[in-house]
């Protein structure tokens, strides 16, 4: 065994079946991730910016952060996405109960005071090439 790795793909041919077709290898994927890793940095430092400026509250950072929709995060905490939504403001932020605080500082995997802390740069952790 050479050690290369090769890659299964599937077209269809002429008849319209499915067969193994030869792929382009790593590099279109890598230059697609590498691309789509950038746009999730990008829309993390806006959210991180938008709540510095007293726009947004921490808590939309974090959803941002880490790749969530205003629905996909109600449906992990359970509440109501017009809650989230009320929670994704500065007022309704510091108006949130501590219990819901603790909903979205388990989901994140963080404690309260890292929830309601910005950080100074945006970290998104990326899969090794």
């Amino acid at each position: 065994m050479g050690g290369e790795l090769s890659e299964v793909c599937y077209a269809v041919d002429e008849r319209g079946r499915y067969v193994i077709a030869p792929s382009l290898g790593w590099e279109p994927k890598n230059v697609a991730n590498s691309q789509a890793w950038e746009e999730v940095e990008r829309q993390s430092i806006e959210a991180l910016e938008r709540a510095r400026r007293g726009q947004a509250s921490p808590l939309f950072f974090h959803m941002t952060r880490h790749q969530m929709s205003l629905g996909l995060l109600a449906g992990y905490v359970g509440l109501f996405r017009w809650s989230v939504r009320r929670h994704l403001t500065p007022k309704g932020y510091a108006r949130m109960s501590t219990a819901h605080r603790r909903r979205y500082a388990d989901l994140f995997e963080i404690d309260l005071d890292e929830l309601d802390r910005l950080p100074e740069t945006v970290e998104i952790a990326r899969v090794a090439k």
